[in-house]
């Protein structure tokens, strides 16, 4: 297993103050107004006094067991207010972490999390947000994280404790692993411990801990008891030691807390140990020397590439290439929508070779580099690339021009998807497959959160690799280095783990491509003879000089024996180290075999997350909430993020809670609008955990406002279009066929239609087609074309616009092409955006009451206050094409009639423009 660094993140119990721009959020204050019944939800802003809520405990408890970390996070918190109030709950926790368990305890009473099958919660979580329940999705992720968020309401004066357990296995990286907690109460919290107990049968090598927020003054409350086999770690500020001057409520407490320790390896076979009928193996024999590489870089300089990102990357290929060992051999591939190589065969690696391949680097410019450049160039032929990279490796083995005893790698580094060449991806997986043969390793570094990310993974895993995101910022040159750090010098290669076949079944992978210095492989297995004395392990390998062979017993043991004056850690850690294992390689394979592979290992997969109550991206964490007087509560499901969730996650920006979709996280002060089929304008409003809807109907060809921002320069008309012809039963459907998107301070005007997108800028033009993967690149303005897919709008320091295509079938007698427009960082606008969109950018006051049946029974009606008026709404929903081009996505809203009126300004005449880029 190679060494990914895992780490432990915290964010304490906190009542969030209210967002800017006179957001607005859903109070859960129960005191009701004469005259309005137990349904009435109110709405007003979140108070900023932290005052009312005191988070008066929160303890972080981490215990290791054989590198397998089982994380307790409690936080206690009072609501001092007259009435009830809204207690926010949040967690950073390791992406690589399962949670296991989640409760909350209320006035006495505990409401604890239950683990089921993901698409029976999603249809709970349905089911009670078509009956108006306030319910949520909480997810969230960051680079190395996720974010678990729940909320609760509490009676004045009340208590309640939030409990969430975690569970990894540590993954050791360059000689260490690392525990890494993150911590910010954003208030003085009157008992506050971080606490850590770390178990090592092998003996602890070296441990430091240490805080990026701990000055002089609190280093000493780092308390470290370090023996033999065991570590003692606690960090326990008083309030006033958590002050960040005397007598003031600010607290020092913001930062990460680090825990770095390794294990003594003194024996060449590794440690084994046996308990309660299950085995771990930990193999990372020490002293042994680097195994000569053979590896090719293979470089994406196609025009995405352009600018900061081709400049890290050339940063950190010049070191990387000064950190080559001598008897290594190396070659380079550069790539667009043409492959060329820096010398045609690998070369070794001396420093006149590395001194002339840093100079060729230093020499590398991308495929467009115009101020105002279409990116044909763009186009990247991964394919290619990679067979000519693996073309020179096989032949520098024909030719035997390569240490006969060597290690092979590809390290291919690109942002895009490919779309010059061979452009289907399950054929160029299944090209790179054939051509590696077993005989190479694939590693994949992809920039950026465009990059087709699981394409990427799936390819590597293939070919015995994995891959790596570098995100984009300051640091990216640091993160390259860094992963090739990992990969750099291979120790042994062809690793086979032999275990017992008659006595060991349900075995974890135990064959690996390499192991590299500081990484660790992992084993693990059931036993099928509780009461065995003696188990035999065998290793064979490639060594740098001979094949490495080793043999060991090892005998069961009794974990009391083990530690005969420590009381029960957790449950039967190596079966649950066996069960992390077990599932993660099961989530493996779901993405990397066969129809057959990928069934059996999902029913598995899902079996055993259901069984050990580890919350994967097969389960979902369902918590039912207390009622309150406004009725029941419908339930919080934590999901677990898959790796493409995450993708489009960053790639809009996540902070918080979601609405309704698996796949789609924005920002709490950004919320997502958006205007999409005949035509639905739909108004997200996250911190409310709701939606409102309404639909404009004119005749085709009316040019609408969307938005206009005269402070920002800003300005976006839509342009309707109608069917064919008028359908049979008489209706005329309009939709958005033309938008036209201005800012004038950049001096950018875009023009899309259903068949291309124009765009001007200081006298230049340039087109784009959908029938293309495009890019186009100012120094103002990026524009991003998804092929026969999406536009990608990005105004440089302000905001994002994504225009979606949907293609009908040409041959339909009615229907034809149209267009949905969704806005994105609409926080970045003035307070004085209008539109029919933008002025709803910095949210809405309203209040929902008097729920009753409507003329359709899973449509109810209710009363809406808005802007002064009564108005009677309806909760339907509308479809989200984000995600799913063809069919979109239910999300729910309070649907208000007569084309909005009573929730938008005026009249939707009012909206009505006399040309595509005109303002009145």
């Amino acid at each position: 297993m190679s060494g990914l660094w895992t780490v432990l993140l915290f964010l304490g119990c906190v009542l969030l103050p209210a967002l800017s721009h006179g957001a607005l959020v859903i109070s859960r204050d129960t005191s009701t107004p004469q005259g309005s019944d137990g349904a009435t939800r109110l709405l007003k802003k979140r108070s900023t006094d932290n005052a009312e809520v005191e988070v008066y405990s929160v303890k972080v408890d981490c215990k290791v067991a054989s590198r397998f970390a089982h994380t307790v996070i409690t936080s206690s918190a009072l609501n001092k207010a007259k009435s009830s109030q809204e207690v926010f709950f949040e967690v950073d926790l390791p992406k690589t972490a399962f949670i296991t368990n989640f409760s909350m305890e209320i006035e006495g009473q505990t409401y604890t999390g239950e683990v089921k099958e993901k698409e029976k919660a999603k249809k709970q979580y349905e089911k009670a947000v078509s009956t108006g329940q306030t319910a949520g999705l909480v997810k969230a992720s960051g680079r190395k994280m996720e974010k678990f968020t729940v909320s609760v309401n509490i009676a004045a004066n009340s208590n309640v404790t939030f409990i969430l357990t975690h569970e990894e296995l540590l993954q050791r990286k360059l000689g260490q692993y690392e525990i890494m907690t993150r911590v910010k109460p954003k208030q003085l919290v009157q008992h506050f411990e971080i606490v850590a107990d770390i178990y090592e049968p092998q003996g602890i090598a070296f441990l430091e801990a240490y805080g990026t927020f701990i000055s002089n003054e609190l280093l000493p409350l780092v308390e470290k008891t370090v023996t033999d086999k065991k570590a003692h770690i606690s960090f326990c500020p008083t309030l006033d030691q958590q002050r960040k001057c005397p007598g003031c409520d600010g607290t020092l407490i913001d930062g990460d807390f680090f825990i770095k320790y390794d294990v003594n390896r003194a024996e060449i076979i590794g440690d084994i140990q046996i308990v309660n009928g299950y085995f771990v193996h930990f193999f990372a024999p020490p002293d042994l020397p680097q195994v000569p590489k053979n590896v090719v870089f293979v470089i994406d300089r196609s025009g995405s590439m352009h600018g900061i990102k081709l400049k890290q990357t050339k940063e950190a290929m010049l070191t990387i290439l000064n950190d080559l060992a001598e008897d290594d051999y190396f070659g380079i591939v550069l790539f667009d929508s043409s492959i060329s190589t820096w010398k045609e065969s690998l070369t070794k690696a001396t420093k006149e070779n590395v001194s002339e391949a840093q100079t060729f680097i230093q020499g590398i410019t991308d495929s467009g580099s115009e101020p105002l450049c279409v990116e044909w160039e763009q186009a990247t032929n991964i394919n290619d690339a990679v067979m000519k990279a693996v073309d020179m490796i096989m032949k520098g083995k024909r030719d035997k021009n390569v240490p006969e005893r060597s290690v092979s790698m590809v390290i291919l580094m690109t942002d895009g998807m490919p779309n010059s060449g061979e452009s289907s991806v399950p054929q160029i997986q299944e090209n790179v497959l054939l051509a590696m043969g077993g005989n190479m390793t694939l590693f994949c570094l992809g920039f950026g959160d465009d990059v087709d990310y699981s394409f990427l993974d799936v390819m590597s895993r293939q070919n015995k690799g994995l891959a790596r995101r570098i995100y984009e910022g300051s640091d990216a040159t640091v993160q390259l280095q860094g992963f090739y750090e990992e990969v750099a010098s291979p120790l042994l290669s062809e690793v086979d783990l032999r275990y017992p076949d008659n006595l060991v079944n349900s075995l974890t992978t135990s064959h690996y491509k390499q192991l590299f210095n500081g990484s660790e492989i992992v084993v693990a297995g059931r036993l099928t003879d509780y009461s065995l004395d003696n188990f035999l392990v065998e290793v064979f390998a490639h060594g740098f000089e001979e094949d490495f062979i080793v043999k060991g017993q090892a005998s069961a043991q009794e974990w009391d024996i083990l530690y005969p004056e420590q009381e029960y850690i957790f449950g039967d850690y190596t079966e649950r180290l066996w069960a992390y294992l077990t599932i993660q390689e099961l989530l493996s394979k779901r993405e990397t075999g066969n129809a057959e592979e990928k069934g059996n290992a999902t029913a598995k997969a899902l079996e055993m997350s259901l069984q050990y109550s580890f919350v994967t991206p097969l389960t979902s964490m369902v918590v039912t909430k207390p009622e309150t007087d406004e009725g029941p509560e419908g339930p919080l499901i934590a999901d677990k993020l898959t790796e493409d969730e995450r993708q489009k996650a960053q790639r809009f920006g996540n902070y918080g809670p979601q609405l309704m979709s698996n796949t789609w996280a924005h920002s709490r002060n950004s919320p997502i609008n958006f205007v999409d089929g005949d035509p639905h304008f739909m108004i997200e409003l996250p911190e409310q955990e709701d939606a409102l809807c309404f639909n404009v109907d004119d005749k085709p060809g009316t040019i609408f406002n969307l938005v206009r921002d005269q402070l920002a320069g800003i300005l976006v008309n839509g342009q309707t279009i109608g069917d064919k012809k008028v359908a049979p039963d008489g209706k005329v459907n309009t939709y958005f066929g033309r938008f036209g998107i201005v800012h004038q301070g950049l001096g950018v005007r875009l023009e899309v239609t259903t068949h291309d997108i124009t765009v001007s800028q200081d006298g230049k033009q340039a087109k784009l087609f959908w029938s293309d993967t495009a890019s186009l690149k100012g120094a103002n303005m990026d524009l991003q074309v998804t092929k026969d897919s999406s536009l990608t709008v990005t105004l440089r320091d302000s905001v994002r616009f994504v225009v979606i295509l949907h293609r009908v079938w040409k041959q339909h007698p009615y229907h034809q092409d149209y267009l949905g427009f969704y806005t994105l960082d609409s926080h970045l606008l003035s307070p004085s955006v209008h539109g029919l969109l933008g002025q709803f950018y910095h949210g809405v006051q309203f209040e929902v009451r008097d729920m009753r049946p409507g003329e359709v029974p899973e449509k109810p009606d209710a009363t809406m206050l808005v802007k002064g008026q009564e108005l009677t709404v309806t909760r339907g929903w509308q479809r989200d094409f984000r995600w799913d081009v063809k069919n979109g996505e239910n999300i729910p809203c309070w649907f208000i009639h007569s084309n909005g009126n009573g929730l938008i300004d005026g009249n939707h005449t009012d909206y009505i423009m006399s040309g595509l880029f005109k303002t009145v």
